[in-house]
């Protein structure tokens, strides 16, 4: 569960220097709770049984293909196969498979859902457990998915029209913004061409043929994963997998799925947008940099100290929002993924009041500056360390709660990214061991590092009217070029060392006692 929602907890005192000198390399293990298996074909699977909601079984269906995939004919056809998915396939014609949903108890949209996003598209399916037929039918929907959708050219005009009044609904402000700043911030990528919901003019155009061919290119058993989490016997499901799934083939002239990534920038992009819908001001600062890999001990020790540097400069700008004067209403940052499967980004952002955009981005700047120059102090990163404890605590003590859906997204991100599974109770045992060897120099030399002069994107949107002063490129690079000779101090925490109440208190003494009937006579 290797997520940037993790937490740490407590102190484990034996060999500390044994661990760091043979274990830090030493790869993250799946947790044993789950059955990791891979197909003669290529198809990954992942079954767990796990109780969260009792008889109830949660199924992805995940295929390592989106947008990103399509060809310049094709943009928008990921989208649109994925509406197809619910429009007939060989087993469910047209209709039949959401009555068939329905009729078990499963709600449209609630339970039977997909998505398709740049690189992955997801078909989620939550069914009962109480009848073992129910579950093979569940199977049969995801293996029809997966090689069986029927793709004709009656279904395929009537669903383009279906596609493009989602479009239609999704022209609110922040979809207008969206496309204003997308090109800008992905500058030079093939993501900046490949946003998910396509081009209306391929999706009126696109022959039939080429629709069928990006489905039988890309949904192939190499590319997909079935992943199954809920009350359910584990051994069963396995060999129900392998009896629906075993039978697919990949093609013959299989074509590579290629990664795609973001270019460095050594001046940094500047992306603003207004909207007269819009209904708040925004300023984001992102400082990008190349993805590095969680996969093993160290890299778990890595992200214990990023969620405590997140933490200790997000107080620092929650303690900024109540001063008098302050040029935002709410701030935060953090370390984590930024677009696409090879970048990840130090982020600083803030809701600035009105007018005060460019304060805001400054006193980020300042923020940012400050933490790179000077780090921080020792009592920050004990408080820290204390919270991220106390969380991390919780989190072990309610690992038998956990929902089987929010079990499925983690094995989800495993297949499609390679994030580490662990499990809750090797990452509570791993934290415990790591988090005493993390110090304050070791802190202050990682976060150094996350803000950069180059790979720096900056994010500004806000309404479009009258008082608002939104500052415009040229304003925004002239802040960011004041900010390299600012001279700053260094933070001061503001420790209340002294007692609550300093002084001795008497305890005081009982002078009588009645007995009340009733509380409200």
């Amino acid at each position: 569960m290797l997520k940037k929602s993790v937490f740490f907890l407590g102190f484990f005192l034996f060999s500390l220097w044994g661990l760091q000198a043979q274990n830090l390399s030493d790869t993250l293990k799946p947790d044993p709770n789950v059955k990791i298996g891979k197909l003669a074909n290529g198809l990954t699977y992942y079954i767990q049984h796990n109780n969260e909601p009792k008889n109830r079984v949660e199924l992805r269906l995940v295929i390592n293909a989106g947008s990103i995939c399509e060809k310049p004919d094709q943009q928008g056809l990921a989208h649109l196969l994925e509406h197809m998915c619910f429009n007939g396939t060989e087993h469910f014609k047209k209709s039949a498979l959401v009555d068939f949903i329905e009729a078990s108890g499963v709600k449209f949209g609630a339970h039977l859902n997909a998505s398709t996003s740049f690189d992955q598209t997801i078909y989620m399916l939550q069914m009962p457990t109480d009848r073992k037929t129910l579950i093979d039918s569940a199977l049969l929907v995801l293996e029809d998915w997966a090689h069986n959708v029927r793709l004709t050219g009656t279904e395929i005009d009537k669903e383009r029209g279906v596609v493009k009044e989602e479009w239609r609904l999704g022209l609110g402000a922040q979809d207008r913004m969206m496309k204003k700043y997308i090109p800008i911030i992905l500058k030079g990528s093939r993501y900046a061409e490949r946003l998910p919901i396509g081009k209306m003019a391929v999706i009126d155009t696109a022959h039939y043929a080429t629709l069928r061919n990006f489905y039988h290119t890309w949904y192939r058993p190499d590319l997909m994963a079935v992943i199954v989490v809920g009350d359910v016997d584990v051994n069963q499901m396995q060999k129900m997998i392998e009896q629906h799934f075993g039978k697919l083939k990949n093609p013959a002239d299989e074509q590579k799925r290629l990664v795609y990534g973001l270019p460095d920038n050594k001046k940094p992009l500047v992306a603003i947008a207004t909207d007269k819908e819009a209904t708040m001001n925004q300023v984001v600062v992102f400082y990008k940099h190349p993805k590095q890999p969680e996969v093993t001990v160290a890299g778990f020790k890595k992200y214990l100290e990023d969620q405590l540097i997140s933490s200790m400069i997000t107080a620092r700008l929650a303690e900024i929002t109540q001063k008098p004067g302050a040029p935002f209403m709410y701030a935060g940052a953090g370390y984590g993924g930024f677009l696409g499967r090879t970048t990840e980004a130090y982020t600083a952002f803030a809701i600035p009041k009105d007018n005060q955009i460019g304060n805001a981005l400054k006193t980020l700047l300042d923020e940012n500056k400050r933490m790179q120059e000077y780090g921080f102090t020792k009592t920050e990163l004990a408080r820290e360390k204390k919270n991220l404890m106390r969380k991390y605590e919780r989190l072990y003590a309610d690992r038998n709660k956990q929902k089987s859906a929010t079990l499925a997204s983690e094995y989800i991100n495993n297949f499609t990214q390679k994030e580490p599974v662990p499990g809750i109770a090797e990452e509570y045992k791993l934290a415990k061991e790591l988090i005493p060897q993390i110090n304050l120099a070791s802190v202050d030399t990682t976060a150094k590092h996350w803000v950069t002069d180059t790979n720096m994107v900056v994010l500004i949107t806000a309404p479009q009217k009258k008082g608002v002063k939104v500052p415009d490129e040229k304003e925004v690079l002239a802040i960011i070029q004041a900010e390299k000779t600012v001279q700053l101090k260094p933070y001061v925490d503001k420790v209340l060392r002294a007692p609550l109440i300093a002084r001795a208190i008497t305890p005081g003494k009982i002078v009588s006692e009645e007995k009340a009937d009733s509380l409200y006579d």
